[in-house]
């Protein structure tokens, strides 16, 4: 096993769905085979949609853990990498720190960033500069009511190894998903436009899976929506869903008599600005189709 980087954008040519595949051709079998069973780092590049754009962040963005490699049933040259327990960072980490590379290997002996190398869209990483960009993304110190959201014992110090094994439990995926969500709705429930903040500083609003953690829904935010307790409520009921232009649909089944007066008047999700924060058609088409009562 081995740690990897993998370059993604949202304006990929590939068939990915990054929470849950990474689809790539033959070219990096070998090292996407060696991080079978091991954690990846995903890279976004600057170079985002077209030959001449520089839109993106050239930053490490999430991790993930690859399960499994598939070769492609329409393309006997490309595979996929299955994955599990995907996890945004709470910011992202710059591919480099003044002179200093968080990838040894993008860096030339004369300083100078190697071209080969970040041409590479899977490229294995030694363990220790892997861990230390997690440690950097995932550094963002814990609100004093975010103590009280724990439902078990305290997320441990933040060290660089611990830390690496601290990202598949469940309680620590927890907190980091509310937290993520909450921050992509500015903590404002996307269905009434109600933000409440209590007076300790805890947000009200909840952070929902649209597709649940039941049925392997992956924890990010574009699976998540920011809700609050009665909206959360009617949604984990399938009294209302989402459609894919995020108009607010409600069940013919009916929403119980006053509760449908607090949902937004133009009856469309109040979604955040960034449009890589947005839920995503997929995860709304799987709530509409096992959770809605149509």
């Amino acid at each position: 096993m081995a740690n990897a980087i993998f370059t993604a954008s949202e304006s990929s040519a590939y068939d990915d769905l990054i929470e849950v595949r990474y689809h790539f051709p033959r070219t990096y079998l070998r090292q996407a085979e060696a991080a079978v069973g091991d954690w990846i780092i995903y890279y976004e590049p600057r170079r985002t949609t077209g030959r001449n754009s520089a839109t993106g962040r050239q930053a490490y963005f999430a991790i993930a853990q690859v399960t499994n490699i598939t070769q492609d049933p329409e393309r006997a040259d490309h595979y996929y990498a299955h994955l599990q327990n995907f996890l945004e960072f709470d910011q992202g980490v710059s591919f480099r720190e003044g002179a200093e590379y968080r990838e040894s290997g993008l860096r030339k002996e004369d300083g100078s960033a190697n071209k080969g190398a970040f041409g590479r869209s899977v490229r294995l990483i030694p363990a220790d500069e892997f861990a230390i960009i997690v440690q950097i993304g995932i550094s963002v110190a814990v609100e004093p009511w975010e103590l009280a959201d724990r439902v078990a014992e305290p997320v441990p110090e933040y060290v660089i190894h611990p830390l690496v094994e601290q990202v598949g439990l469940r309680k620590f995926r927890d907190l980091a998903f509310r937290r993520h969500v909450r921050n992509a709705y500015a903590n404002t429930c996307a269905v009434t436009g109600l933000r409440l903040i209590n007076g300790g500083g805890r947000p009200e609003v909840q952070a929902a899976h649209i597709r649940s953690v039941e049925a392997d829904g992956p924890d990010t935010v574009r699976n998540g929506i920011a809700l609050t307790g009665t909206a959360h409520w009617l949604f984990d009921r399938g009294l209302l869903s989402f459609a894919d232009d995020y108009t607010i649909l409600l069940s013919p089944h009916g929403v119980p008599d006053g509760l449908d007066k607090l949902i937004l008047p133009e009856k469309r999700l109040r979604v955040p600005l960034n449009p890589d924060l947005r839920p995503h058609a997929t995860y709304l088409a799987w709530h509409r189709e096992h959770r809605f009562k149509h």
